[in-house]
């Protein structure tokens, strides 16, 4: 069953605060700096307050939480924010850590100065050929140029996928790409892949905020005898194409 955290609630909005309240200290302990993509900064808060309502700790969104109890998800080593890869590995080496909430002030002085009206043009072109289209549904990852690619030749009947969404609940009502076929979520996914258990056959692309879950969950159905499962590489987070949001 897929679990409904409301966003609005009196108990999220409060836990919200105190997430906030635990991000800024990050920040301020390490010398941190927040993304300068504002809507970045709300997701991955957002998301580590779920976490916190739903297992009692702050696991990092951006990956599958393993374990039923908490003694098998200690032994899971899962991310706990701020995680060990992103302090000693991943924001010495890339400037930021893999969520992207926390930065270097070099890093974020980067993006700032490639934020030019060039910069957000779309970097490709719509308007595959059919054995393009068919070349990509073989690839075990796809980029958010590619998707946006292929959903416009599902729409002209070139190709047939499933565009599936591996986030929560809350994270699909706040938005999500157009032409999105499933939600499944990460926290109930065996119970929610119920859904699609009869597409085995059916070329398959997994999204998440990240990339992470969704390949999680790609090496899964995989070994589930699902035929086709191919990852969008970054995520939503990269995504340029059309959203919605709303149930």
């Amino acid at each position: 069953m897929i679990r409904k955290i409301d966003i609005e609630s009196d108990e999220f909005q409060t836990e919200l605060e105190l997430t906030k309240q635990f991000t800024n200290k990050v920040c301020e302990e390490h010398g941190f700096f927040y993304n300068p993509e504002d809507d970045v900064n709300e997701s991955i808060q957002m998301g580590l307050t779920r976490n916190k309502l739903i297992y009692g700790k702050r696991y990092c969104p951006c990956f599958m939480v393993v374990g039923e109890t908490q003694e098998e998800k200690d032994k899971a080593d899962n991310r706990l924010c701020p995680c060990t890869p992103a302090l000693t590995k991943e924001i010495p080496s890339k400037g930021h850590c893999h969520c992207a909430i926390f930065c270097t002030k070099e890093y974020v002085d980067d993006v700032l100065a490639q934020q030019t009206p060039q910069s957000e043009e779309k970097k490709h072109s719509l308007g595959l050929t059919k054995k393009q289209c068919e070349d990509l549904l073989l690839k075990p990852e796809v980029n958010a140029a590619e998707v946006e690619a292929l959903l416009e030749a599902r729409n002209l009947g070139f190709v047939d996928f499933l565009l599936v969404d591996t986030r929560e609940w809350m994270e699909w009502i706040g938005g999500r790409i157009v032409g999105t076929d499933y939600l499944v979520p990460t926290t109930s996914f065996y119970q929610s892949l119920e859904q699609i258990e009869n597409k085995k056959e059916t070329p398959i692309i997994l999204y998440c905020h990240s990339g992470s879950r969704s390949a999680y969950c790609q090496r899964i159905m995989l070994s589930s005898g699902f035929k086709t499962v191919i990852n969008l590489d970054y995520g939503i987070m990269t995504y340029q194409g059309e959203i919605v949001a709303g149930e």
